[in-house]
């Protein structure tokens, strides 16, 4: 009887628990190295067979000496797969497969999931709308771009991820100081107009190059607005069959494709522009943060870290199970209370309350796309009355 396959798991985060049970539940043997500040963090033990620490500095890890690690741990453990289970983690997986021969998203696939100037040029090259960028490199052609692309325009750093780190720039005047305080990290950056509108998501499982599920989603606010401007973050299903779902799905196989994504979970960001053209804004190769994965499942019935783990270990078995269409509803806040009392939310619709300190947290689901949406209103109004706070902008990933 031959072996079972194995696979990594990387996760500088605490997060990832379905996939890894999944995982399990499939057959494989299942690795999981993690930062070694999680050391105390409930991880599902009986679905990992074994855990492995690397030192970290705010969940960062030396990329040598995971290299170094990881190939000191497949002297005698055989790694058949290798799966970054958070954003931050897609490089540091993509070396560890170049380095170890082993299949899946390499150094260059890897990039265009992570840094956001080659995600532009490769959405760019392939026709995708895109909102007019440019590298922060050549002072000269910063000029330039902001001579030729009338203002304001968003300051991102290239490898981060959500909003963490943008700043809106609404003068030349403004661009240089802030270009003076990144000193040697400026060229880590890009700059690229702002279009005001409506900005979406959509979430896939990818299988063999092909988008084998999608569902597009509508933010309430931008997530810039919320994350800088201290708002309340809302999410809902948009619409089946309208046409911005159909523009959004297409638009995402078309980022999906261009990017070169084989195998696994993608979370993509769309703005619609006030001419209606949806532009390419990020992608990832991760499931979406945020409870995002509650709204789907609350939604679909499929949890789309299951449906990774599923498609690593599966890979051309893998079929989507059925799926429901219904809608759903997201939305989180900080709280003013130390504990909401969100008993109070007592519709039957309302399908999840988070408890967590300092924060308000629902998902609501209806086949009715009205109601879900009517549901959205009035729970915005609601918690920014009764609980919502405030804080600054964290400047680093948090779990």
């Amino acid at each position: 009887m031959s072996n079972p396959r194995t696979i990594l798991c990387l996760a500088s985060f605490h997060k990832g628990h379905e996939f890894l049970r999944q995982a399990k539940a499939e057959g494989w043997t299942v690795y999981l190295l993690t930062s070694k500040s999680l050391e105390g963090a409930e991880w599902p033990r009986e679905a990992v067979d074994e855990i492995f620490y690397m030192p970290d500095v705010d969940k960062v890890w030396n990329r040598d000496d995971t290299i170094k690690g990881v190939s000191y741990l497949a002297r005698d453990r055989r790694i058949d797969r290798i799966a970054a289970l958070d954003d931050f983690d897609v490089e540091t997986a993509a070396a560890l497969r170049e380095h170890l021969r082993v299949p899946g998203m390499g150094d260059t696939t890897g990039r265009y999931f992570r840094d956001k100037l080659a995600m532009r040029l490769k959405a760019n090259e392939a026709g995708i709308p895109v909102p007019d960028f440019t590298p922060v490199i050549h002072h000269d052609t910063l000029r330039e771009f902001m001579r030729d692309v009338p203002g304001p325009w968003l300051l991102k750093p290239r490898f981060s991820a959500s909003a963490l780190g943008i700043r809106k720039i609404n003068t030349p005047d403004d661009l240089w100081p802030a270009l003076e305080k990144l000193g040697d990290q400026q060229s880590f950056h890009v700059m690229e107009s702002f279009i005001p509108g409506q900005v979406y998501h959509v979430d896939s499982i990818v299988n063999d190059r092909e988008v084998v599920f999608s569902i597009a989603c509508r933010y309430g606010a931008p997530p810039l607005a919320v994350m800088h401007g201290g708002g309340i973050f809302s999410t809902v299903i948009c619409e089946h069959g309208s046409a911005d779902e159909r523009a959004l799905i297409e638009a995402n196989a078309a980022v999906l494709r261009a990017m070169g994504h084989v195998r696994g979970a993608s979370h993509t960001e769309f703005i619609k522009a006030p001419d209606g053209t949806f532009h390419f804004l990020e992608t990832s190769a991760r499931v979406g943060g945020a409870n995002i994965m509650d709204l789907i499942e609350t939604a679909t019935g499929l949890n789309l870290w299951r449906e990774w783990a599923k498609v690593e270990c599966r890979e051309e078995d893998y079929e989507v199970p059925p799926w429901r269409k219904d809608y759903a509803g997201l939305l989180m806040s900080l709280a003013r209370q130390e504990w909401p009392d969100l008993s109070v939310f007592a519709e039957p619709e309302v399908v999840i309350r988070h408890r967590k300190r300092h924060h308000v947290g629902l998902v609501w689901r209806s086949p009715s796309y009205a109601r879900v949406e009517q549901l959205q209103a009035e729970y915005l109004a609601r918690v920014q009355r009764d609980f919502h706070a405030s804080a600054p902008a964290p400047e680093k990933a948090t779990d």
